[in-house]
């Protein structure tokens, strides 16, 4: 059974794609771009923080993390994000998508900047008070993910807002490419300024004392994008959806679109309170079980079942990195060369693999459905992860095979972007009520950043060689690489199966997919 929506919702839906639409890709867009930077560019001075801070004399090698700091200073971060997705996506609910927008990109902004004037000159100052500041920048970083998701379904239209979501999601691989290329830029400023000789010349004399400011300067420039953004973001009226089917206020809402949209709106308050009055089901209500229980189950799963898998690939990034000369051993680099070719490596990769996954999916989402585009994203990463590991010796000893190896990996990441690790970010953004919306994403997102935790650390463990003497210093003896890439295609199957939970949502009106504004919600399993 149908019903009459709301004009002010009616008119969002099928506006022509304007300015404003653009506006709000960029605005919700440079917070991702931010965030992708601030989570990723740690990667590319782990090495140069244990060379700086842990240098052991005794070993006759260059000095690294002990394994408990490097989870702690990689991982902090992700669990920030698991407790900003959910406490930032309830308070989104609770007191607007616009409000509390701002505080968490403020939250990025003195987080990224005191990551880098982390106190103290001992290894254990720097890193206490480094993990601490990283915690509340990934606490900020977490209300990002359901509220720009929230925010751009519910300023897009009917027809393009998978594309519209999709391109907010994509500018995290444009974050990522920035933060290698920042590194890159740093890193060579500093190597051409003091240079000194490979680590096997000079163990000391390898890392000038002047390397200390180069992690500290790319932690602080992520502050930069977030201070440009904050004034936009603050200029955003709150979303229609949220003023009329939240707050209750049609006049407001159509006050506020009337001036974005630049068309004369009807405020139709009476309506409104027949639609909120007969549809006010809580989360933790029998009615939110039977309509979208299975849905949220869908959304978690997914996204926590992908995240295993896109937070895995420090596994065997090593071995492509080698394998393609882009990284030679660490003893015959100095410090800052170090930097300069990890970050080289992974803004190639970035270029090569990453972005243009991003892209695809935001070219095709509107075309072939975000259920079709997950179901082909999980099916080809479980091919890939396979092919990885059953000839993973083969593939990894062999020099002849190398270019094999690295075409597997490229793809397996092309896919998980072109895929699930762009859909699970966009369906739970439609598919619930407006009261609910942020919450709902917020739990998918901390869903995915639990998996994220497992893929990122309980792997690293894992695929540590199972023979004594063999695994990476300070490690235990795991299950092995090859065991753990066919536990990662096992995970990536589950993603698949799960799937079909999650509602194909392409073309609808968020109340028809919700079963808002008078609507039964009719959801489609699949096509």
């Amino acid at each position: 059974m149908g019903g009459a929506q709301l004009e002010v919702l009616s008119a969002l839906d099928k506006a022509r794609t304007q300015w404003y639409h653009f506006t709000a890709i960029v605005i919700a867009g440079m917070g991702f771009f931010t965030d992708a930077y601030d989570l990723f560019c740690i990667s590319t001075v782990t090495k140069l923080l244990g060379r700086i801070y842990y240098y052991d004399p005794s070993t006759g090698k260059p000095g690294s993390l002990p394994p408990n700091v490097s989870a702690a200073v990689n991982g902090v971060a992700l669990c920030g994000t698991l407790a900003g997705q959910l406490f930032f996506g309830w308070l989104g609910d609770k007191l607007g998508r616009k409000r509390v927008y701002g505080v968490t990109l403020l939250l990025m902004f003195v987080c990224s900047i005191a990551s880098g004037l982390s106190f103290g000159s001992t290894a254990k100052s720097v890193m206490v008070t480094l993990c601490f500041f990283r915690f509340w920048l990934g606490f900020g970083i977490g209300g990002d993910y359901p509220l720009s998701a929230t925010i751009m379904s519910e300023y897009a239209n009917k027809r393009t807002r998978g594309a519209f979501i999709a391109a907010v999601f994509a500018m995290q691989g444009t974050g990522i490419l920035a933060g290698a290329t920042v590194s890159i830029v740093v890193s060579a400023a500093f190597n051409n300024a003091y240079h000194r000789p490979p680590f096997n010349e000079d163990h000391i004399g390898s890392t000038p004392p002047q390397a200390d400011f180069v992690w500290r300067i790319v932690f602080m420039l992520g502050a930069i994008p977030a201070l440009l953004t904050f004034y936009w973001r603050m200029k955003m009226p709150e979303t229609a959806r949220y003023t009329a089917l939240v707050e209750g206020n049609a006049r407001q809402a159509a006050t506020d679109m009337t001036r974005v949209m630049q068309i004369e709106l009807m405020a139709e308050q009476d309506k409104l309170e027949r639609i909120r009055a007969a549809d006010n089901f809580g989360l933790f209500s029998r009615q939110f079980s039977r309509r979208h229980g299975l849905h949220l189950v869908g959304t978690c799963t997914t996204w926590f079942f992908l995240d295993i898998a896109f937070y895995s690939q420090n596994l065997f990034q090593k071995d492509v990195l080698t394998a393609v000369g882009w990284l030679p051993k660490a003893g015959t680099m100095s410090a800052l060369e170090e930097v300069y070719k990890i970050s080289r490596a992974q803004a190639l990769i970035a270029l090569c693999s990453t972005v243009p996954g991003y892209w695809f999916t935001v070219a095709f989402i509107d075309r072939l459905g975000r259920f079709t585009i997950q179901l082909l994203g999980f099916f080809m990463m479980t091919v890939f992860m396979f092919a990885l590991s059953i000839p993973d010796y083969t593939l990894r000893d062999h020099h002849k095979y190398h270019i094999v190896f690295i075409v597997l990996y490229a793809f397996t990441f092309f896919f998980a972007n072109f895929g699930p690790n762009s859909t699970t970010f966009i369906v739970p953004a439609e598919i619930f009520p407006a009261r609910l919306r942020s919450t709902c994403h917020g739990i998918s997102a901390a869903s995915g950043k639990a998996g994220a935790i497992v893929g990122a650390f309980g792997f690293l463990y894992a695929a540590q060689n199972s023979h004594g003497g063999r695994q990476d210093a300070g490690y235990p003896t795991g299950l092995g690489i090859r065991t753990s890439l066919i536990m990662l295609g096992v995970i990536n199957g589950l993603g698949f199966l799960f799937t079909f939970l999650v509602p194909e949502t392409k073309g609808r009106s968020l109340e028809e997919i919700s079963g808002e504004n008078g609507h039964d919600a009719e959801v489609a399993p699949y096509p």
